[in-house]
């Protein structure tokens, strides 16, 4: 601020006026404009460098195809119910048959459904439309209904539907209707109305109008649409509200008749499409047997949804920036994990979750062996270019081939998977970050529902016990409790100490074991106890332990879990 201040200090021109002379208050108000003018200019400047700050943090998130979205605003409309016809039927030596219009097929419906073959909002569409539905013709032939729609979100997505006088909601189709109206006078809002309700026989719309069959008609239908608003009204009274963390699936029953259609799981319904418009043989009565009117369709719901997206992971890695996740998420998934490394702060940008595939003994089935080594994702790249180019790829065994050789060429037996689990590597934290500071609520958001948390930090730093009294606090802050989701603490990089000599090792056997008193004291609580695991992700080093940690965490959260539901 001071910086920004001297370099707009002399650019602001000060001008005193004078009547006669120079008077004491004159002076003062020029004073106080000048000030003004300055705070406000600093309050443009300030405001200009956070919007190009947040647009360079998009533009980063967005390289490489990383478009990660985690929160949404998604209009929603229905189909439009297609409109009746007004048609009479006519064949050979029939000059004058009775009323055949169709009736207007149902408008689409939009549903929303979890799916866990997506992992961003990204894919959403922020404007869904649902389909229309076919409007009838002539010879009783109804439209088609419109088809269903159906809105896939990842698992782990919140939905809301908002209400009431929320900026971001678009109006319903009621409210839409109404606005067509205004500044209309009364006559000319009934010749409206009328337009949009009503289909007429060529040339007899004058006609119609003055009969007292279409009056009673149009009674019939404005007492329907007056229970439709109420219906309406009670509707958006109970604003859906989802929590879609988990797969829903319909069972057929097991006595259930052989020739009962299965039907299909569309997920959840947020919109209705609107009703079908009434042919002419709706009308026909005892008074009125050649009805030349039929009604249009009405428009479908329209609603706006918040989509809020929360990761379902059964391991969440929380830590500050450059503490070694991404690197530890590529070690415990055996490389598969294709995030990027790279020794600078702040390289995550995007949630990025990868499976964990362990044997009983913890090994991770598929990796190439204990001593690979995952490097800087810069330094991985040259080495692979630098191979391509010299034609050593010409001969190179598969990652699975290698596998398998190694296990022939040895007498130990290849592990098997027991066990497969997900952990998510989320962008480091800074503090503050509970009050939006950094990527702030983008990414606190998306270590709630994990079964359990893992603070990861830099061992090689002088003080890691600081940065863990920080992570604690700003989960606490988010969400109080949040932090009695912590099971482990991961010392990672940790061959970056003891290895000058047995003086270098002594000093940092002692480190761990202040790190090890400071969560005993600070982190620990009467129910339960956190792991201190020192480990290298870089090195692939003592992950066996961190693997069977883990999966006896999310083996007694899942018992937890389903015990929970039982009772």
């Amino acid at each position: 601020m001071p910086a920004l201040l001297r370099a707009l200090r002399p650019a602001v021109t000060r001008t005193r006026y004078y009547s006669s002379l120079p008077s004491t208050s004159q002076a003062q108000v020029s004073e106080t404009t000048e000030s003004d003018d300055l705070q406000k200019k600093l309050d443009a400047e300030l405001q200009k460098q956070l919007e190009a700050r947040k647009r360079k943090t998009e533009w980063k998130r967005r390289q490489g195809g990383q478009t990660f979205v985690d929160r949404l605003i998604v209009n929603v409309r229905a189909g439009k119910g297609g409109d009746g016809c007004v048609a009479f039927h006519r064949e050979k030596f029939v000059r004058v048959g009775p009323p055949s219009g169709g009736n207007g097929g149902r408008g689409g419906d939009v549903y929303i459904q979890a799916t866990p073959h997506l992992t961003s909002l990204g894919a959403v569409s922020r404007r869904v439309r649902g389909a229309a539905g076919a409007n009838g013709m002539g010879t009783w032939q109804n439209g088609k209904n419109g088809a269903p729609l159906v809105i896939k979100v990842p698992l782990g997505t919140v939905v809301r539907e908002l209400t009431g006088d929320d900026a971001r909601r678009q109006p319903d189709e009621w409210e839409a209707e109404a606005e067509g109206y205004a500044g209309l006078d009364q006559d000319a809002r009934r010749a409206r109305w009328r337009e949009l309700r009503w289909m007429h026989y060529p040339s007899y719309t004058d006609e119609n109008v003055e009969r007292a069959a279409f009056r009673d008609a149009e009674w019939e239908l404005f007492k329907a649409e007056r229970a439709m608003r109420a219906a309406r009204r009670e509707r958006a009274a109970q604003p859906l509200l989802l929590d879609l963390d988990r797969l829903e699936e319909t069972e057929v029953p097991v006595d259930a008749p052989l020739a009962l259609g299965k039907s299909e799981n569309y997920g959840h319904l947020v919109a209705s499409g609107g009703a079908g418009g009434y042919g002419n043989p709706h009308f026909l009565s005892t008074n009125n047997r050649s009805p030349k009117f039929a009604t249009r369709g009405y428009e479908g719901e329209r609603v706006t949804l918040e989509l809020e997206l929360k990761l379902v992971a059964d391991v969440g890695f929380v830590g500050m920036p450059n503490a070694g996740k991404s690197t530890l998420l590529r070690a415990l998934t055996g490389g598969r994990a294709k995030s990027e490394v790279a020794s600078y702060a702040f390289t995550t940008l995007n949630p990025f979750v990868g499976v964990v595939r362990a044997a009983d003994d913890g090994s991770i089935v598929g990796a190439e062996g204990e001593d690979m080594v995952f490097d800087e994702t810069r330094v991985e790249a040259q080495r692979e270019k630098e191979m391509m180019q010299s034609g050593a790829y010409a001969d190179a065994k598969t990652r699975n081939q290698a596998v398998l050789q190694k296990a022939n060429e040895s007498d130990e037996d290849r592990p098997v998977e027991a066990f497969r689990f997900t952990v998510a590597d989320n962008p480091g934290l800074i503090e503050q970050a509970s009050e939006d500071v950094g990527l702030g609520h983008s990414f606190l958001r998306s270590m709630e529902r994990s079964l359990a948390l893992v603070y990861v930090v830099d061992f090689s730093e002088p003080e890691p016990w600081e940065h863990l009294r920080i992570l604690r606090e700003e989960l606490e802050k988010y969400k109080p409790g949040m932090s009695k989701q912590a099971r482990m603490v991961i010392a990672n990089k940790a061959d970056l100490l003891g290895a000058d000599g047995a003086e270098e090792e002594q000093a940092a056997r002692e480190k761990l074991q202040k790190l090890q008193d400071f969560v005993r004291a600070e982190l620990d609580t009467e129910a339960r106890t956190l792991d201190v695991v020192p480990t290298s992700g870089k090195f692939n080093q003592n992950l066996k332990k961190v693997v069977r940690l883990m999966r006896g965490y999310i083996e007694e959260e899942r018992r937890h879990g389903s015990n929970s539901e039982h009772s």
